[in-house]
């Protein structure tokens, strides 16, 4: 994903990224400072585990805070709109695998709330790119590293 593209979010998630920024940004900085000073304080960094160890959490933090940081300014929120004929970001898609007989249930969200265990999937996947504007009854077809998968759209919501 390029830096420009919107970061689709509900509500909900971007509460979420709002709070570990700024737990990331007050408690783990000050809890990584006191890590380092103490660590600073035993001497020679050379052989120091505990120093290459506080350093090596703090650039992961302040990666992390940096992609939280763009997610928030490439974020856009999922709006409840109603019912639509189409799967859009936001609808919740009934699905019919052809091949298994298998029926499951997706919420389409944005890839920082994805989680397929709990049925929801981005819409970057291979699945979520592959309904978007599907319209009930229609079969799209998905590519996975099993193959293909054909799904027909049961319902939309």
């Amino acid at each position: 994903m390029t830096h420009e593209e919107a970061f689709y979010i509900t509500d909900e998630g971007l509460q979420k990224i709002k709070e570990e920024l700024e737990v990331l940004r007050t408690t783990k900085r000050e809890e990584l400072a006191k890590k380092l000073e103490i660590a600073i304080a035993q001497g020679d960094l050379k052989e120091n585990a505990d120093y290459h160890a506080a350093k090596e959490e703090q650039g992961f933090t302040e990666g992390r805070i940096r992609d939280l940081e763009d997610a928030l300014r490439r974020a856009v929120v999922i709006k409840e709109t109603g019912p639509s004929d189409r799967v859009r970001v936001g609808s919740t898609v009934t699905v019919l695998d052809e091949e298994y007989g298998d029926e499951e249930t997706y919420s389409i969200v944005g890839p920082h709330e994805a989680n397929p265990s709990e049925g929801r999937i981005s819409n970057q996947s291979p699945i979520g790119r592959a309904l978007l504007g599907a319209k009930i009854g229609q079969i799209v077809i998905a590519s996975s590293p099993a193959g293909e998968i054909r799904l027909q759209v049961q319902a939309i919501a």
